[in-house]
């Protein structure tokens, strides 16, 4: 039995895919005349193209809220890194301060639970000397003795006030309230009345005086020996 008859077999693929437009237009000139295009086309072209417009604009809000967030992220990561920065900068500083204050204040305190127990064996040695018990035999040497006594607490509470700043600075603060503020300057003229200020103004000024009448005479006599 004989096949069926297609007709793509007669067909050449390539030189149709090849066909340039000239001939598709010349083609379409032969089919007939291009159509203008209708009211609802046009219409039709309107709205895609307010469609398109509308989805532009609000990828455009979309992109402009996406740089708002954007810059609103590397403007808080500099607050970040500048504050980081600056807190790292403050309490370094702060625990070097720190610590060396620190340090002086148990350096200061273990210096001065030594001079407490200093000055407790001084008071107790000064308190533990009994001159009424002196005799005449050993006034000598228990007088020579209590000096020495005294003599070394004298000296061990003069150290202590150089290496202790609570006892420095309580005689410095002393010092400093009983210093009386100085007096502001008082002229010498303050209590002189207006005619005495009239004399001693023109005491001081009349050898201006005279230098002027002086100087004003010699010119009346030159002007009177050209005339």
């Amino acid at each position: 039995m004989a096949a069926e008859y297609d007709a793509t077999e007669f067909i050449d693929t390539d030189f149709e895919a090849h066909k340039t437009p000239k001939a598709s237009f010349a083609a379409a000139s032969a089919s007939g005349p291009l159509r203008a295009p209708t009211r609802e086309e046009v219409d039709r072209k309107v709205v895609e193209a307010q469609q398109k417009l509308a989805e532009l604009k609000r990828a455009q809000e979309d992109l402009e809220r996406e740089r708002a967030t954007l810059e609103e992220l590397r403007r808080r990561q500099l607050e970040f890194q500048n504050g980081r920065q600056e807190m790292v900068n403050h309490l370094t500083r702060g625990l070097g301060l720190l610590e060396e204050a620190e340090f002086n204040s148990r350096r200061e305190a273990e210096q001065m639970l030594r001079t407490i127990s200093d000055f407790r064996d001084a008071l107790g040695k000064i308190q533990g000397i009994h001159d009424e018990t002196w005799s005449k035999e050993n006034f000598q040497m228990e007088l020579t003795r209590a000096l020495t006594v005294v003599e070394n607490a004298r000296m061990e509470w003069n150290s202590a006030r150089l290496k202790l700043s609570a006892l420095a600075g309580e005689s410095a603060q002393q010092r400093t309230e009983t210093q009386a503020a100085p007096a502001p300057p008082v002229s010498p003229f303050a209590n002189l009345s207006f005619g005495e200020l009239c004399k001693i103004g023109l005491a001081m000024t009349w050898p201006l005086l005279l230098v002027a009448l002086g100087a004003l005479g010699v010119f009346v006599a030159i002007l009177l020996q050209h005339r």
